[in-house]
């Protein structure tokens, strides 16, 4: 996929990229092996595979419930020799609309999309002008 594919509007999906080549999600200042941080890479334009999956069926107040989670590791360039570059996200809800997300296995490819809201705004105690409700959610290719 590439940068032009996707919405204007939308966040990227933000790692870091260090001057010895390594990537890492989520950033740091600092790389794993120490070098310095030189710019960004949107994990949007990248696939993931699957490498584990769970579901939560007791969730924070505001998050849905149950609540599909995977950790993802994303299929980076052929030259990329760095350490994995992995993911905890939501799995996407299907579009059908009804609510039920989709279902996923170890060793599904799947792509990062954006969602507005990942819980509730204002079910915690923490002020809801204090935090970010948005983020990405993974979704089967």
């Amino acid at each position: 996929m590439s940068e032009n594919d996707q919405p204007v509007d939308e966040p990227t999906f933000e790692a870091a990229e260090y001057a010895d080549g390594t990537v890492t999600y989520p950033p740091h200042t600092v790389g794993p092996n120490g070098a310095e941080r030189v710019g960004t890479v949107d994990l949007r334009e990248y696939e993931g595979r699957v490498l584990t999956w769970t579901t939560s069926t007791a969730t924070p107040p505001g998050v849905r419930e149950p609540n599909t989670l995977a950790i993802v590791e994303f299929d980076m360039d052929d030259e990329y020799d760095g350490p994995a570059v992995r993911a905890l996200g939501q799995i996407a809800e299907r579009e059908d609309g009804s609510g039920e997300t989709f279902d996923v296995d170890i060793g599904d490819r799947v792509e990062p999309v954006y969602a507005g809201e990942l819980r509730e705004p204002g079910a915690g105690i923490r002020e809801p002008e204090s935090q970010r409700w948005d983020g990405f959610r993974f979704r089967p290719l």
